[in-house]
């Protein structure tokens, strides 16, 4: 079972996820949230993982190709949260050098502004 909501902090749109990202129809609304996202125009994404157990190739993919849609869109995305297995997982396949992973959301929030701030 996977949920995923939507959540607006500031300029910081806010997927939040729980469960499991695994093959299945389930794990297509990552992606139209994020899909939804970029047609807002949203400036700032955060893929929330806190409460994500476990992740497998589709969870993987579904990450990757949010990221590549975000780069085009020229939208900043970010995973925050990912722990234990799912950390693991996402650092294994190297998904950690494509989309910035940060402890938590405010971590990954922090640093965003920190990086706005600094250019």
């Amino acid at each position: 079972m996977l949920t995923v909501e939507k959540k607006q902090v500031g300029d910081f749109s806010i997927v939040e996820m729980a469960g499991r990202i695994t093959l299945g129809r389930e794990c297509q609304q990552v992606e139209w949230a994020v899909d939804d996202l970029l047609k807002e125009n949203a400036k700032k994404i955060v893929l929330d993982l806190s409460n994500v157990s476990f992740l497998d190739s589709t969870g993987i993919g579904i990450i990757v190709m949010c990221a590549g849609k975000s780069k085009v869109s020229k939208i900043e995305l970010m995973v925050a949260g990912a722990k234990g297995i799912v950390e693991q997982t996402l650092q294994l396949t190297n998904v950690d050098k494509i989309v910035p992973m940060h402890a938590d959301r405010e971590a990954a929030m922090n640093w965003s502004r920190a990086k706005a701030a600094a250019l």
